[in-house]
């Protein structure tokens, strides 16, 4: 069956210019002007300001580079200069946390694991000089590890005894190498015990010295014993640094960080004290800074737009943030970003690491021609202000009354790291007040062992137990079916701290409250004494603890090793403590004057 054809017809329409004349297209007619002028009311494109966008701006100001460092607390009259320090050199943190890594001397049980790997590294560096003959056994004979103190508490863990009994005697020990290399690398390639030929005492000399180059680069480790940010007593870092801006009096800026313990260190974390004097008269490090930028807006997600044709971003909508009527801050911001959101600009200003500077002029040029200068807030010239950012509070001493203040033209670039790698904890001790017993406690959960790893402390034979009570006696038994207990025994690693009473130093007619550290004497009459054996709770000599440091929530204190690398390349390895808050209050079970009952002979109830 054949299809019926079809005609198909349809209209085509084509737009055509057919006046040359585009006026009434750039009019941009509009069918709702009361929007328009709620949208120009809503932006204040009413409210008429004469004055002018922001061009150009001068910036004059000075600089100075971090000259001197005093590690630990500020004495309340110093009378002794800081040590030289150069912030392009190394890290703040690493300058200020950086504790012992290595053993002192060859005969203490620690770092073993580190002084056998630096002996084999010394073969590496020795076998790359090419020598003719092959002194591996000659070194091993000469500098082997020796036999260690067995009854040391870094040897008492199955690793580090596994480790000692495989390595001593054929391998070779860093440490002694090290004492010998210090003596003069030509000791080393004259020593008789070791047969250098004549042609290669060069090589083994070149490779010694080398090789203590790299030994003593190797941890960064404090200067000398008594050169030491840490504070035993306060648990926590203390710290001075100062840079001289000027010549006149109060030049010098001593910024003081009295409570550092948390690894990252700020701006924030430090105060302007002019009681402190760190000689810094004889150091040039002023630099004058004159710059010419052009100020740039501050932007946004969200920022009200200037031009009236123009929506906002609508990804963040502050006026759909829920608020509450208490919500202060988050109302301000509000406020800020909806009203004066483009009211901020932005001016760029170059400054080095580690420095303090002080803006000497601040002088804007507007699109008008017009030239203002601005005064930092805080000036005497200015009316008292309501808020402030970036500055440095004054720091109050003991004693004194009213209110800090702050310094108004000061801004301080600290040289702190971005980022850095931390270990494991390799020692962990717990402080928690125990109310029950009347003291406070220290539990060494763990402590470094030889091989620089953290090894438990826990001690079977002394397992927490508070004991039976008084109820437990059954009244019908008489006193000799029970067993009369001088106190509890509690672990082997809860370290006492007593409350003491001492002289304060800096006051010496003032008794103040200090917990000392003690240790738990076992009640068998056999006079044993379990004492701490951590470096957090020994740290060389009486440790005297602030009451205030040991609070009802408890302190946790850790060690790490720490690696980081600076602005210039370097690598940066160091051990430090970390403080943290603790798991409130525990209780050690310890009571004194107990009855405990006795099973009968037979084995029956």
């Amino acid at each position: 069956m054949a299809l019926t054809p079809s005609v198909t017809s349809w209209t085509r329409l084509e737009p055509r210019c057919r006046e040359a004349d585009m006026r009434t297209t750039l009019a941009a007619r509009i069918f709702d002007p009361l929007w328009l002028l709620a949208r120009q009311w809503q932006m204040g494109e009413f409210q008429g300001e004469d004055v002018g966008t922001p061009v150009l701006t001068r910036v004059r100001a000075r600089s100075a580079l971090l000259s001197r460092c005093y590690l630990g607390e500020m004495p309340e009259h110093p009378t002794t200069s800081g040590a030289p320090y150069d912030p392009r050199v190394m890290p703040l943190e690493v300058m200020v946390e950086r504790q012992p890594a290595r053993a002192a001397s060859a005969a203490e049980p620690r770092s073993l694991r580190l002084r056998v790997e630096a002996g084999l590294h010394f073969f590496r560096m020795l076998e790359l000089q090419a020598p003719s003959r092959n002194y591996r056994a000659a070194f091993i004979a000469r500098f082997a590890l020796q036999p260690l103190i067995p009854q040391a508490p870094e040897l008492a863990d199955e690793e580090s005894a596994r480790f000692v009994l495989t390595m001593t005697g054929r391998a070779i020990d860093g440490g002694r190498l090290a004492d010998a290399c210090r003596t003069g690398a030509s000791t080393i390639a004259l020593d008789p015990a070791l047969r250098i030929v004549a042609e290669d005492r060069a090589k083994v000399e070149l490779a010694a010295t080398r090789w203590l180059s790299w030994y003593d680069s190797l941890f960064s480790e404090p200067a000398a014993p008594d050169v030491d940010a840490w504070m035993p007593e306060r648990m926590e870092y203390a710290m001075t640094v100062a840079a001289r801006l000027s010549e006149e009096m109060g030049g010098e800026k001593p910024l003081t960080a009295a409570e550092f313990y948390d690894g990252h260190v700020d701006w924030s974390s430090f105060d302007l004290d002019y009681h402190a004097n760190l000689g810094t008269a004889a150091d040039r490090t002023v630099n004058a800074i004159v710059e010419t930028t052009v100020p740039a807006p501050v932007t946004f997600r969200g920022t009200p737009a200037p031009r009236h044709w123009e929506f906002e971003d609508a990804r963040i909508e502050y006026g759909l943030l829920p608020v509450g009527p208490n919500d202060l801050a988050q109302m301000l911001m509000i406020q800020y970003a909806g009203s004066y959101g483009n009211d901020w600009f932005v001016v760029p200003l170059t400054l080095p690491v580690g420095s303090v500077t002080c803006v000497d002029s601040l002088v804007v040029t507007d699109s008008f021609g017009v030239r203002t200068l601005l005064r930092p807030i805080g000036d005497a010239a200015l009316p008292t202000p309501h808020w402030r950012m970036f500055q440095l509070a004054f720091r109050r001493r003991a004693g004194e009354v009213g209110r800090p203040g702050a310094e108004a033209n000061l801004l301080f670039l600290p040289p702190a790291l971005g980022r850095s790698l931390e270990g494991a904890a390799i020692e962990d001790v717990l402080f928690m007040r125990d109310e029950m017993a009347n003291l406070a406690w220290a539990i060494e959960r763990s402590i470094e062992n030889a091989v620089e790893i953290a090894s438990p402390r826990v001690d079977s034979s002394t397992a927490l137990s508070a004991g039976p009570g008084p109820d437990d006696v059954p009244p019908s038994a008489g006193l000799e079916s029970a067993r009369y207990l001088l106190s509890t025994t509690v672990p082997a690693n809860w370290i006492p701290l007593l409350p003491v009473q001492v002289a304060a130093t800096d006051n010496p007619g003032t008794i103040v409250s200090r917990l000392k550290r003690g240790a738990v004497l076992q009640p068998d009459g056999s006079r044993h004494v379990y004492p701490a054996l951590g470096r957090v709770l020994n740290p060389g000599g009486s440790l005297l603890l602030f009451d205030e440091e040991v609070p009802r929530e408890g302190i946790h204190v850790t060690r790490h090793y720490q690696m980081a690398r600076w602005i210039d390349g370097s690598t940066w390895l160091w051990v430090a403590h970390r403080k943290q808050v603790g798991r409130g209050e525990g209780s050690s079970g310890l009571q004194f004057d107990r009855l405990e009952t006795q099973k009968p002979a037979g084995g029956g109830p």
